[in-house]
């Protein structure tokens, strides 16, 4: 197998990335405002453009799912521990000595073992999270039971938090893995251009050339 820049990243997959970004930074943005963390914007304003920003993202990520299920992008999500423990060691201690990753790209798995473990624990169970959350507390006005409403208020607005606050860490260790290896440039150039280096059989590469998907 031989490595070539291929276009693995379509139009949609950046487009939609690109707007997670923005939108999550927005999000997080709003809701440190309302946790009462800064008083950089009005808190009215605070919650306005933090709801707009969640419903608009929610659509997106509706979207993005279907179009992932019927393009058949969701098998690179699916977690398997066929050299976890190989990555695992390399990001906690390899990295420092300048060893060389272990996994290495294909066209079908872009994702390490270790990526696609934590993008299944996202998409699996922190976004359902804020996504749930987030929809109870923007509708608790027409919840039945006012006795018990209080007590279910805090606990949803917990679980919202809770659920920012993990996904703002996975940011942040997302972030950080992009400035190890290779560099932050290589690891952010692909989502830009749409072009990543994978390693391909030679009869995956006669079918993407035909296709017109190898970069020259």
């Amino acid at each position: 197998m031989a490595e070539h820049y291929v276009k693995v990243y379509t139009r949609f997959n950046r487009l939609w990335h690109w707007s997670q970004v923005v939108s999550i930074m927005l999000l997080f943005f709003t809701g440190a405002r309302l946790l009462g963390l800064h008083q950089l914007i009005p808190f009215g304003l605070a919650v306005m453009v933090h709801t707009v920003v969640a419903l608009a993202l929610l659509l997106l990520w509706a979207f993005a799912t279907f179009w992932l299920f019927t393009t058949g992008g969701w098998r690179q999500f699916i977690p398997r521990l066929q050299g976890m423990v190989k990555v695992a060691r390399y990001y906690a201690f390899g990295v420092f000595k300048g060893e060389e990753h272990p996994y290495h790209k294909t066209y079908e798995r872009r994702h390490n073992p270790l990526q696609a473990a934590a993008y299944f624990a996202l998409k699996m169970a922190l976004f359902p999270a804020i996504w749930i959350s987030g929809l109870a507390y923007l509708s608790y006005g027409f919840w039945d039971g006012a006795d018990v409403q209080a007590l279910w208020l805090t606990l949803v607005a917990n679980i919202h938090v809770l659920a920012a606050f993990a996904i703002a860490a996975f940011v942040v260790i997302h972030i950080y893995l992009l400035t190890i290896g290779h560099g932050f440039r290589e690891h952010v150039q692909p989502m830009i251009t749409g072009y990543d280096k994978v390693e391909l059989t030679p009869e995956a590469e006669a079918y993407l050339g035909q296709k017109g998907l190898l970069k020259d």
